[in-house]
């Protein structure tokens, strides 16, 4: 009993999750009024999870680029994860705005702007979406206090920091290598720190699909529920089509790759927040054979700068919102709708609800489609933002394989060992992730 417990909870989280996420869904359906009340378990466990985040991304991001060769490679690192973060979101954006042309959901649907009207949560989004600039991400990067950058979670401010102090460890030279082993030391212990909170995913997924179910129901999913299944496909599609042929591009199957990091997608899954398996994402790509210098710099990057699902949305929802309307968009219109989310997507860091606020700040200051839109998407925004955190975030998996094998560092045969499940040496000083443990213990998953 005890180790099917155990293993409940380490080498078969997957499972648990799952049947955690079905439990909560049935349970807001049957009972809204129980499902409702059970956000705070969802908040608390994605709250509990983000509390590490900065010093996750702070201890990693020293030890990693302290350690590094030369520093020259961390500015050549960046650009180049900048350039795949570009290329692909904007893949994402055309796809989008492709599928929405093809198949025209909201066509025949003449709705009238001047019969909604902004209110409640989304005139707080548009509010929010108002205030922001495409250079808000510039601005906001600098902290106002070291200190600052960690109470607030601003994941640029601590890699802003990190870079630095790092830089300032590295020309230090030989007296700056026993705090970048203390450093190393810390790091370990936040890992452990994650690993016991991890242990509450089950509960954490079960509480927020409770409370999405049970607050958006059957009738939402009625109603709209068109839109959701294109959305879902489309998503489904690209993370297979796209990310699969950047995977075979690098000598890996993105099957394996999904395989491989299933409980960071069942999670993101049930909490509809990509953002909650950082921690996680980033050892298991180390052990995948990724250098930590470059799951460092890329993953906390790429929150901020590669929301693959967000840019599907973008395209998806404003086409849905013109097509409602009825407003023909032009080819030429799309493409400068298309260089405005380019640009005003790359501030989303740290903002609530960043695809909804993006669209509603885009919509406003273009004025081609009536803003007061964003209504006739807000009953299934959580739905559609689940999809986003799951393209989102194989976006974040890709982003390392991708700038490690450009940097020629990618240990290919130890990534194919791993998702072969073959066993492979471990990493020094580095914790083995349950799915190799299970890989040895000749577990038949």
């Amino acid at each position: 009993m005890r180790s099917l417990l155990r293993s409940a909870f380490t080498t078969k989280l997957y499972v648990t999750v799952l049947i955690a996420i079905a439990l909560g869904a049935a349970l807001g359906l049957v009972a809204p009024g129980v499902g409702a009340a059970l956000e705070p378990v969802g908040t608390g466990f994605i709250s509990l999870i983000q509390m590490l985040i900065a010093p996750v991304v702070f201890c990693t991001i020293v030890t990693g680029v302290a350690s590094a060769g030369e520093l020259t490679s961390v500015g050549r690192v960046g650009v180049k994860a900048l350039v795949y973060f570009e290329v692909v979101t904007t893949i994402a954006l055309i796809a989008g705005l492709v599928v929405m042309d093809v198949f025209g959901p909201g066509r025949g649907l003449n709705a009238d702007p001047n019969a909604l009207q902004v209110s409640g949560s989304a005139q707080k989004y548009l509010q929010s979406g108002e205030s922001q600039h495409w250079y808000d991400f510039l601005v906001n990067i600098i902290p106002h206090s070291v200190v600052g950058a960690f109470t607030e979670g601003n994941v640029l401010q601590v890699l802003l920091i990190a870079i630095l102090f790092a830089i300032a460890i590295k020309a230090l030279g030989q007296r700056g290598e026993p705090l970048v082993r203390g450093i190393a030391r810390v790091g370990d212990a936040v890992f452990g720190v994650v690993k016991l909170v991890m242990y509450l995913a089950p509960v954490g997924a079960f509480g927020a699909m409770a409370y999405t179910t049970s607050k958006f129901g059957i009738g939402t999913l009625t109603s709209l529920g068109s839109v959701i299944v294109l959305f879902w496909a489309s998503g489904i599609a690209f993370g297979l089509l796209v990310f699969g042929l950047i995977a075979r591009m690098c000598g890996l199957r993105i099957l394996k790759i999904y395989r491989y990091f299933k409980d960071e997608l069942l999670i993101t899954l049930g909490t509809s927040n990509y953002e909650v398996v950082m921690p996680q994402l980033m050892r298991k790509l180390e052990h995948l054979g990724a250098p930590k210098r470059i799951v460092g710099l890329v993953v906390p990057a790429g929150y901020a700068f590669n929301g693959d699902g967000v840019c599907l949305y973008l395209g998806f929802a404003s086409l849905y919102i013109a097509q409602a309307f009825n407003v023909d968009l032009s080819l030429w219109q799309q493409i400068a709708l298309l260089a405005v989310f380019l640009i005003t997507s790359k501030g989303s860091a740290g903002v609530a609800g960043a695809g909804f606020v993006i669209l509603a700040a885009t919509l406003s200051t273009t004025g081609v489609v009536p803003v007061v839109g964003i209504m006739l998407i807000l009953g299934i925004d959580r739905f559609l933002s689940t999809m986003r955190g799951l393209v989102s975030l194989s976006g974040q998996i890709m982003g390392s394989i991708v700038v490690a094998r450009w940097e020629h560092c990618l240990d290919a045969d130890r990534a194919r060992a791993v998702l072969n499940r073959e066993p492979v040496a471990p990493l020094p000083n580095a914790e083995t992730p349950a799915d190799d443990v299970a890989s040895r213990a000749g577990d038949p998953r």
